[in-house]
């Protein structure tokens, strides 16, 4: 048996631990690391909307108006997905 160390991906941290299961039954993971700015994360999101990279592109996009629809298009996601930083 291999054990591959999860990894936050905020602070690339090793000091994570299991945190419960989402909706969709994937794996919740927790930093411990204090000075992490995230809490929690799931290594493998089924939904492109919440991956940090399109999260980055959603606000480039704003910044530059384009509109909602516009951005929801070219990123292929729901026109309803909210950001939270």
């Amino acid at each position: 048996m291999v054990l591959e160390p999860v990894c936050c991906p905020s602070c690339n941290s090793t000091n994570v631990v299991k945190n419960g299961k989402s909706d969709e039954g994937k794996q919740r993971y927790r930093c411990r690391n204090t000075d992490c700015s995230r809490r929690s994360f799931i290594r493998d999101y089924s939904y492109r909307g919440y991956l940090p990279e399109v999260k980055q592109q959603i606000s480039d996009m704003a910044v530059n108006g384009s509109g909602i629809r516009d951005t929801a298009r070219v990123l292929k996601i729901s026109p309803t997905t909210v950001i939270e930083e």
